[in-house]
Formats: structure tokens, sequence, C-alpha cells
């Protein structure tokens, strides 16, 4: 099993959180993406230079996690607007 696919998909439910706490403190809702977006590049590149990886990957990975916990976050979203 690639242990990276875990880790991302566990950075991704940190994010949610992350940008759920921060909208309790007054983050705009049309801001969340955005900063999901570099809070997942943030942690991406802090683990780069933490585990010697290329920043360009790094950066790709941070954007792969920031945009699935965006998804992520809409979809269920949308499913459970759908449901009531």
């Amino acid at each position: 099993m690639d242990f990276d696919i875990i880790e991302g998909g566990s950075t991704a439910l940190l994010i949610i959180a992350l940008i759920e706490i921060a909208k309790l403190f007054g983050l705009d809702k049309k801001l969340s993406p955005v900063v999901a977006v570099v809070l997942g590049v943030g942690a991406s590149l802090a683990l780069a230079f933490y585990g010697g990886t290329e920043i360009f990957q790094a950066v790709v990975r941070g954007l792969f996690v920031g945009l699935s916990a965006v998804g992520l976050y809409s979809g269920v979203k949308n499913t459970v607007e759908k449901g009531k």
C-alpha cells in the first residue's frame, strides 16, 4: 500500500478541520478554497524540507491535497443538502 496516499488523505481531512475552525473565527466562506490550497502547499513544503523531496513535487502534492480537501468538503456538503 502506498503511504503517500494515506498521508494525503489525512492531510486533506486536517485541512478541512482547520478551515472549519477558521470559519468560526470569522473567515469568509468565499476564501475557504484559497486558504485550503495555501495550507496544502504550505504543509507539503514543510514536509519537503523535513523529508528532502524536491520543491516541485512538494508543490504539486500540496495542490493535490488542498484541492482534494475543497472537493471533499463540497461533495459532502452537496450530498447532505440533497438528503434534506
